[in-house]
């Protein structure tokens, strides 16, 4: 079997989003999505989203393999988001990965979803052992590779920060994700109002600082001030955590992913912890930075180069799957 120059196919449909991208293991040659938005100060009904990806589906194959240039034939391999997220949305994607694997005589591989944020991650910024911090609206952690897989070293104990801004979105009227309009409403916030400081041991816990907020907001506070005060507050948090990680593991490079770490103050306050302990700061780019095939195509290709694949037969969904349960195939 020759492995160079492969084309691997990717399904992403964890959550609100559908996208499927075609790439080789040096460049992403397509990588389109469609977003299910739901109505204003509603969060995501899984149901309703897994309708969205039915309905887009077709749409969204064809303009990958358009934009890529290649056709179903040319593809050497199969990807989709087998989890963690919701599971009507996971079913969607897993069914279309099956059909197409089927009925081409494709290899095909289950890929979890959280890695692919750190691995494409680490893809565009060329990191050889970083320290990662992943955020988004289903993961909030720090990891670091060891012994072949990606070890957590603090997290979440109740709500994610994606959760956070979706939940306090929703509170002021918009629906989920809200996370840009909690940056820019916080952007014009003047005054930082004290708010519920959680880190327990190098884990987070939020939810009382949303329910603090959210109490706030119904006092009639300004929501700019409120939307300011928890970005810093939560931020805070996770720079600390972050810090011990960095402390404890003498890396020398941190990496920041996932959907909120297309959030600028937040880059800027892990930036600055980058300073003080002079390693390299990496960020995902935006347009990456939220839930695409582009992730699941190169764990994808990753696993296919190391023979990790399934039958069809075979195929799963996992609603919860932790990424230090996933064996790292394609790493020394």
């Amino acid at each position: 079997m020759n492995k160079n120059n492969l084309l691997c196919l990717g399904i992403e449909s964890t959550a609100h989003t559908f996208s499927i991208a075609i790439l080789t293991e040096d460049r992403i040659l397509s990588n389109v999505k469609e977003v299910y938005v739901p109505p204003p100060g509603e969060g995501i009904h899984p149901y309703e989203a897994a309708q969205h990806h039915i309905r887009r589906a077709k749409k969204v194959l064809d303009t990958a393999l358009s934009k890529s240039g290649v056709c179903m034939k040319d593809v050497d391999v199969i990807a989709f988001s087998a989890g963690p997220g919701l599971g009507p949305c996971l079913k969607v994607g897993a069914v279309i990965a099956r059909t197409l694997a089927a009925y081409y005589n494709k290899p095909l591989t289950a890929v979890n979803h959280a890695i692919g944020h750190i691995e494409l991650a680490n893809f565009f910024a060329k990191t050889v052992d970083p320290v990662v911090v992943l955020v988004s609206g289903g993961h909030t952690l720090v990891s670091s590779y060891l012994m072949k897989r990606w070890r957590i070293f603090g997290e979440t104990l109740d709500i994610t920060l994606g959760q956070l801004f979706d939940q306090l979105g929703r509170e002021l009227g918009f629906g989920s994700p809200a996370g840009r309009y909690i940056e820019e409403l916080a952007s014009r916030g003047k005054r930082y109002i004290e708010m519920p400081y959680s880190v327990k041991g190098n884990n987070v816990s939020f939810s009382g600082l949303l329910t603090y907020a959210k109490n706030l907001i119904k006092k009639g506070y300004s929501k700019e001030d409120v939307c300011y005060s928890v970005q810093e507050t939560a931020f805070a948090m996770l720079t600390e955590v972050t810090e011990r990680l960095l402390a404890f593991s003498e890396k020398k490079e941190i990496i920041l992913t996932g959907g909120v770490a297309a959030n600028s103050r937040l880059q800027e306050m892990i930036k600055s912890l980058c300073r003080v302990h002079n390693v390299a700061f990496h960020v995902i780019p935006s347009e990456f930075s939220g839930d695409c095939g582009a992730q699941i195509a190169l764990v994808g290709l990753l696993q296919y180069k190391s023979n990790n694949v399934i039958d069809v037969e075979e195929s799963f969904v996992k609603q919860s799957w932790r990424i230090d349960e996933v064996d790292i195939t394609w790493r020394d």
